[in-house]
């Protein structure tokens, strides 16, 4: 019996059905390419993007905040919005300033975030602490090149970076008839003076001014703490408990 027109009858079938799937396949893909859509854009740190909870870049149907301008590192005076909420390292030498779309905004003054700026707690490392906690010395009543330019009602400064930070009445801050604990020998800083209730038994001074000099302290005063580089350097003390 001759086999081979069989043969070559079902070889050519097989052939046209692997021609045929071979169709199907690239069919296939070419309706999976329609499916997927147009391509994603790129995501990218600049003005306008959103930006998740995790700090991560997303599409801006999403999202926690929005950059809103994109700084240096760390940023210069002005170069991030004053209500920024928070500053983002997105690269060697830049960071991206950043606002919540809802509340809270930690950038608004006393709420702990964003920028440093008057109304702000701090504290005394320079480091901003939201108002409604504890733990903070002070708070910010301007911001200074320098200690001697901080305006009148400054109690105490503080340097953050190459600010100074100018502060005024709050939190453990020294003013005028606050009564502080016996400090250990040798303080020049205002800050290591503990603020006591003036009717406590370890009251031990009260604060009767702060001066440039020694020679400008009321004549009551009997001691006095020069904290160098401050803003009116010298606190003038009357001690109550020999």
């Amino acid at each position: 019996m001759n086999t081979l027109p069989k043969v070559a009858a079902a070889c050519g079938a097989l052939a046209l059905t692997l021609i045929a799937l071979a169709g199907a396949v690239v069919a296939g893909s070419q309706t999976g390419v329609r499916e997927t859509g147009p391509p994603r854009p790129v995501l990218r740190w600049s003005p306008g993007a959103c930006v998740t909870a995790d700090y991560a870049l997303t599409a801006c149907n999403g999202g926690r905040s929005e950059v809103v301008a994109l700084a240096s590192d760390p940023p210069g005076p002005g170069e991030c919005p004053v209500d920024t909420d928070d500053v983002l390292r997105v690269g060697e030498g830049r960071t991206a300033c950043v606002r919540n779309f809802l509340d809270p905004h930690p950038g608004a003054p006393g709420g702990g975030g964003g920028l440093l700026r008057p109304g702000d707690c701090v504290s005394l490392d320079g480091r901003e602490h939201p108002c409604a906690g504890s733990g903070w010395y002070g708070r910010a009543l301007a911001l200074a090149p320098a200690p001697e330019t901080c305006p009148d009602g400054t109690l105490d400064t503080l340097q953050a970076g190459a600010q100074v930070l100018c502060l005024g009445r709050g939190g453990q801050v020294l003013d005028e008839g606050a009564c502080v604990a016996e400090p250990p020998a040798n303080v020049t800083a205002r800050s290591a003076l503990t603020r006591v209730p003036c009717d406590a038994p370890h009251a031990w001074a009260k604060v009767l001014a702060f001066t440039s000099s020694p020679d400008d302290c009321p004549e009551r005063a009997r001691r006095y703490l020069r904290a160098e580089g401050g803003y009116r350097p010298v606190t003038c003390l009357y001690v109550a408990s020999q």
